[in-house]
């Protein structure tokens, strides 16, 4: 290296975990003590950030990662690290992710003071979330469930539910492990009841198509398991132009591609499964599979592009 890198991150505890942790690993990588001088982190507030309401009033995919790549193409970064399933599936022609690191575990976080498991809330129980996802795949399981916005960094979400907001609220397992909170979780919730968002638990790393050099190093970080999974799951949320808007799930996990499409009453839902073999090419049949599932959804689900 000529000069050091500049990692850009939001400033949530999430994120910026994410962000030492990619500092560590090139560090480590390149035989470099001193991490802060070779790959100084860069904390950027995105609009995502600032939002009070539903995010998908104000656009949906996009939100936590733009600012991040204006600081790419103006060069005051060189290289941003996102949660993966907050990166719209169509990017700036002039970036590209470089690498995608080892997914962590994909399920949703069940927590509450007042069951075990979600399936136990008291009738009428009151959950909090901001995902559309997670409200339209509780509301299947349990009709009886009221839902109330829940937004935040995952300490905030954690203290209003300590508070009493609500009874119940999800987090992605990942997030909490990362933080060293996963033995705050009261259930891990099992992938056949309610299938994770497309790319939950990847961490991925994007920068300018034209920084070579850059690419290089980068490249070594990148788990191809994980990106096998992730290009799968992408190109079925893109092939139903999904936003956060619609509830849109999808996991490729040993060899099997579940997703599936949820009213966000989750009174319909439409799912497609199949086995991915190693000589598959995973974003053609992601596309494929979305594409099929979409048009025989017609009109049945609205899609809020």
């Amino acid at each position: 290296m000529t000069r050091p890198l500049i990692i850009g991150t939001r400033g949530s505890p999430l994120a910026l975990w994410q962000a030492r942790t990619v500092q560590a690993q090139l560090s480590a990588l390149m035989g470099v003590a001193d991490a802060d001088l070779h790959f100084p982190i860069q904390i950027l507030k995105t609009t995502g950030d600032q939002i009070k309401g539903e995010l998908s009033q104000f656009g949906g995919k996009g939100l936590f990662t733009r600012e991040l790549e204006v600081a790419l193409l103006s060069r005051k970064i060189d290289l941003a690290v996102h949660s993966m399933k907050d990166v719209p599936t169509v990017g700036h022609e002039d970036l590209h992710l470089a690498a995608i690191l080892e997914r962590a575990d994909p399920r949703d976080a069940f927590l509450s003071p007042k069951a075990k498991r979600l399936i136990d809330l008291p009738e009428g129980a009151l959950i909090g979330s901001a995902s559309i996802r997670r409200r339209a795949q509780a509301a299947r399981l349990r009709p009886d469930l009221k839902f109330t916005l829940l937004r935040g960094n995952v300490g905030t979400r954690l203290d209003r539910l300590a508070e009493g907001y609500c009874d119940a609220t999800f987090l992605a397992c990942a997030g909490l492990d990362r933080l060293g909170q996963g033995v705050l979780i009261t259930e891990r919730v099992d992938t056949a009841a309610m299938l994770p968002a497309p790319a939950q638990g990847a961490i991925g790393i994007e920068i300018r198509k034209d920084a070579t050099d850059t690419a290089e190093l980068i490249t070594h970080l990148d788990h191809a398991p994980t990106r096998r999974a992730i290009t799968m799951e992408r190109a079925f949320l893109e092939a139903l132009d999904g936003s956060c808007r619609t509830p849109i799930a999808a996991l490729l996990q040993d060899n099997r591609f579940r997703g599936e499409v949820i009213a966000k009453d989750g009174t319909l839902s439409f799912a497609r499964s199949t086995d991915v073999s190693a000589s598959d090419d995973v974003r053609a049949l992601g596309l494929a599979i979305g594409a099929e599932l979409r048009a025989e959804i017609g009109d049945q689900i609205v899609f809020d592009d």
